[in-house]
């Protein structure tokens, strides 16, 4: 017998060895609002078919939780595959990134190389099918092989995207799952069976589907679909460059890398960015010169998103255009921290609008755009406190106005300014390479690596202590930044295509440093196991000038 000690209710109980935790769960008695269907295990992620042969800590979780989430949506994209496999046999199903709080989806045929287009009657069918193998209540089947035996089994069925990511990793075994015939791989657990699919809906939607999700907060219903086209285009722009480079997956990627295209590579995706930056400079220039010229611009973006360095590369290249770019930070005119909103656990909310005086902030603005000389605060983040330092602000014939900060487009920053003389810009990591054709990669993973690396190497804050603050960062964007983006006259993505490949061995040593012990490990963890999918590079050849170089360090700017 072995014990198991349960997180949710702060009792053991003593279970035979080899027992799931589908059939532990009912053992214990604490209150489920919604279905239970995934848990931590000594602060692992695992699915309920895990098999416990030794004393352990679990902790229970419904779809409200992270990890829960993530193992409702992976199977959620199995049932699709599924049905689209069903319904339009060997065909190739592509599932992208999450946009419009949802899964954007398309279907080609692999013989004509083409896009299938779904009309109402097809679409249809495969709601049809998907409610089936639901109301069948079918397993999900999970399979432990050797590595190249997993790699024969999706070779058989034509999953290219999948036989490349296998053969670049440095496993001996591998997980993939069955749902009846079909095999797919996920680079996590599933759910135990289909019948726990209850909430979803397929959508068209640009050129393909939408698979929504429940609404995290209540999985009873689905989370209420916004439009991003602005945000659309910009990754199908990404997706454009991958595919012209022929670095669609991580196993492309890897494979380049192993063929010495690493210099390349970051040399094109510096090349790219830098592109888009001079097209943006391009653009401003030509409407200072308009009939109502502008006098500002506004960047914002997520944390870790880039957003000081690029106004630096900004900067440079509206020099290039003869233009005088003068810029502070939002972060400038935080209130004294005696002064900063509390969040409910009492800690600072360094996040909220209201930590910014926006009042002095705009007054500040206003003063600048009317000619007049200002002299510009400059917090100092040890003692919390606004400091004049004597820098002196003027705006010059040919000048414009630089406001960079997380609340830069919030219409309340500057509502005293006429909108004609703005320009919006916001800054995103939109990861355009998957891991395969079912596996996308979070955005938010992208910035969370990057924050990690880059507060470490300052000594700000642990590994430990990034990624536990990370869940109030991502809520406060959720608030404060994200509803603007779609407001943005101009949008960047500051995603890097070797991105991981070179994070790698910079944030592996940095993750290794949380116990197993503490909570955040079940991050530090699953980090970790992303990480290990890239083929890690060193950054030589990333440029000074790289918005990497903002959080791996080595920075010009």
């Amino acid at each position: 017998m072995i014990t198991i000690h349960c997180v949710n209710t702060g009792t053991g109980q003593k279970f035979s060895e080899g027992t799931t935790l589908q059939d532990m769960v009912e053992a214990f008695d604490f209150e489920r609002p919604h279905p239970i269907i995934a848990a931590k295990v000594n602060n692992v992620s695992q699915g309920l078919r895990y098999r416990a042969f030794n004393n352990r800590n679990v902790e229970f979780l419904d779809y409200t939780s992270y990890t829960g989430r993530g193992v409702y949506r992976r199977s959620l994209c199995f049932l699709f595959y599924k049905a689209a496999r069903d319904i339009f046999p060997g065909c190739r199903v592509i599932i992208r990134r999450p946009i419009s709080k949802g899964f954007f989806c398309y279907i080609d045929d692999k013989e004509k190389n083409e896009r299938i287009e779904i009309t109402e009657t097809e679409l249809a069918k495969l709601r049809t099918r998907m409610e089936e193998l639901v109301e069948q209540d079918i397993p999900f089947r999970r399979h432990e092989v050797q590595k190249e035996e997993a790699i024969e089994v999706f070779r058989s069925i034509g999953a290219d995207d999948k036989v490349r990511l296998l053969e670049t990793t440095g496993d001996v075994y591998v997980i993939y799952y069955t749902l009846l015939d079909t095999p797919d791989y996920y680079y996590d657990a599933l759910l135990t069976r289909t019948g726990y699919l209850k909430v979803w809906s397929l959508t068209p939607f640009q050129n393909g589907l939408l698979l929504r999700v429940p609404d995290r907060h209540n999985p009873t219903q689905l989370t209420p679909l916004i439009e991003q086209p602005k945000t659309f285009e910009i990754f199908s722009e990404a997706n454009r460059w991958n595919q012209i480079m022929g670095l669609r997956t991580v196993g492309d990627l890897n494979a380049a890398i192993a063929g010495g295209r690493t210099s390349d590579l970051i040399n094109v995706a510096e090349a790219l960015q830098e592109k888009k930056i001079v097209q943006i400079a391009e653009e401003i220039d030509r409407r200072m010169k308009s009939d109502k010229p502008l006098r500002m611009i506004l960047i914002t973006g997520p944390s870790s998103s880039g957003k000081s360095t690029f106004c630096k590369r900004l900067s440079i290249q509206l020099m290039a255009c003869g233009l005088k770019p003068i810029s502070f930070s939002t972060d400038d005119y935080f209130v004294n921290r005696l002064d900063t909103p509390l969040l409910p656990d009492g800690s600072f909310d360094f996040d909220n609008f209201e930590t910014v005086d926006h009042k002095y902030l705009q007054s500040d603005v206003l003063k600048l755009l009317n000619g007049e000389t200002v002299e510009v605060p400059e917090y100092n983040f040890l003692t919390g406190m606004r400091e004049f330092n004597g820098r002196e602000l003027h705006l010059h014939e040919g000048s414009i106005l630089i406001v960079e900060g997380i609340h830069a487009l919030n219409p309340r920053l500057t509502d005293q300014v006429e909108e004609s003389t703005k320009y919006k810009i916001f800054i995103n990591t939109i990861t355009s390479i998957a891991l395969d054709d079912h596996n996308c990669i979070p955005t938010s993973d992208n910035r969370l690596l990057r924050r990690i690396v880059r507060d470490y190497n300052l000594g700000s804050f642990t590994a430990r202590e990034t990624i536990s603050n990370w869940p109030n960062v991502r809520r406060a964007e959720v608030k404060w930044i994200y509803p603007f983006q779609e407001d943005a006259d101009a949008m960047f993505n500051s995603s890097y295509l070797l991105e991981f490949a070179v994070l790698h061995s910079h944030a592996e040593r940095i993750l290794r440093t949380i116990p197993k012990n503490c909570k955040e490990y079940s991050e530090a963890h699953r980090l970790l196991k992303f990480l290990s999918y890239f083929t890690p590079v060193s950054d030589k050849d990333v440029p000074s000038t790289s918005l990497m170089r903002g959080f791996i360090g080595g920075s010009s700017f």
